[in-house]
């Protein structure tokens, strides 16, 4: 082939496949404009039948920044956040200046506030550090009212519940509840949804972690016990499994044009989760994350289906050994 002749070649092909990338831009573009057309997908709180966004927003890590750090993108997350549909909000004490964060851009947004109370006192049922944590909590996040209050971690649980009973009964919160990251403690929330009166669990459950569908997710159903959801991405390491592979082509039968979509689909697809929990401190990432919140959910035959994909995919096996945030750091109070 000549060089005048091989040139040709090469700038129709690359007419062709710009071309490609216009169409399919187009494509996407049209399919996103449609999507926000669309019902969000909400879930009822059963105790209560108030009804949720099923995607929502975490904050470990991702709103925890130091004092004078810039802040303004988180800024963006949280307003694009909620202009897409999202309301409810993660957060603890415990994640460094999150609350702030939240606190500080939130003011005026109709959020669904998730907070969260670890505290252990000075001796065996003493309240009063988490009183003092609560008050603090307030100020933080500008709230007289905390939509759910959680015992972070099954902290000194059965010294922490008895006092936010307490703070339901009076108003200042609307919901408790129990957490857990850890799959060894399961047993544990489900002794505590089993025999309680939790209005909330939250648990890790992801398209890797299934651990929690075993019994947890069956039994929350059973009792009337809302389910949140954290850890639905595995703290980027979904997202850094698949770097490399295509979105299989059966995605589209549940409208996800992403892998994050994909993954979020799938944990929401369970019919006792009430709201899955992604961080980010990409605003661009939480437009996509709520890509999910739209469209139609994969039944239990396609989530399967999920699950065979992604069981073909080299490292599937291992990645709940591997560190969190792969490839990521951050600059707040918190280190891992």
């Amino acid at each position: 082939m000549s060089p005048l002749s091989r040139r040709a070649v090469l700038q129709a092909s690359g007419a062709a496949a710009l071309f490609g990338t216009a169409a399919r831009t187009a494509s996407a573009q049209e399919s996103a404009q449609k999507a926000t057309q669309q019902p969000v997908i909400t879930r009822r709180i059963p105790r209560t039948g108030e009804e949720v966004p099923a995607i929502g927003l975490g904050t470990f890590m991702t709103f925890d920044k130091k004092p004078g750090a810039p802040r303004d993108h988180l800024r963006e997350v949280l307003h694009r956040f909620h202009a897409g549909g999202g309301r409810v909000v993660d957060t603890s004490p415990l994640y460094g200046l999150s609350e702030v964060t939240v606190g500080d851009f939130g003011n005026g947004l109709d959020l669904f506030i998730a907070d969260k109370a670890w505290a252990t006192g000075e001796y065996l049922g003493d309240d009063s550090q988490v009183r003092r944590q609560f008050e603090q909590s307030l100020t933080r996040v500008w709230r007289t009212q905390i939509d759910v209050m959680q015992v972070h971690s099954l902290v000194n649980a059965d010294a922490i519940l008895p006092v936010l009973r307490t703070w339901k009964r009076e108003g200042r919160i609307r919901y408790l509840g129990v957490t857990h990251h850890d799959p060894a403690y399961l047993p544990f929330l489900e002794r505590y949804v089993r025999d309680g009166d939790l209005d909330f669990v939250q648990v890790s459950y992801s398209i890797r972690n299934r651990a929690a569908g075993q019994r947890l997710l069956p039994l929350a159903a059973d009792k009337g016990t809302a389910v949140l959801v954290n850890m639905p991405l595995e703290k980027a390491r979904l997202h850094h499994l698949v770097r490399n592979q295509q979105l299989p082509g059966f995605a589209a039968e549940i409208g996800a044009t992403s892998w994050a979509q994909f993954f979020l689909k799938w944990v929401i697809g369970h019919p006792a989760v009430t709201c899955a929990l992604p961080a980010t401190t990409n605003p661009d990432h939480v437009v996509d994350n709520l890509g999910a919140l739209r469209g139609p959910l994969p039944d239990q035959r396609l989530r399967d289906r999920m699950v065979r994909h992604l069981e073909a995919v080299p490292g599937f096996a291992d990645l709940l050994t591997t560190p969190w945030y792969p490839g990521k750091t951050f600059d707040g109070l918190v280190r891992l």
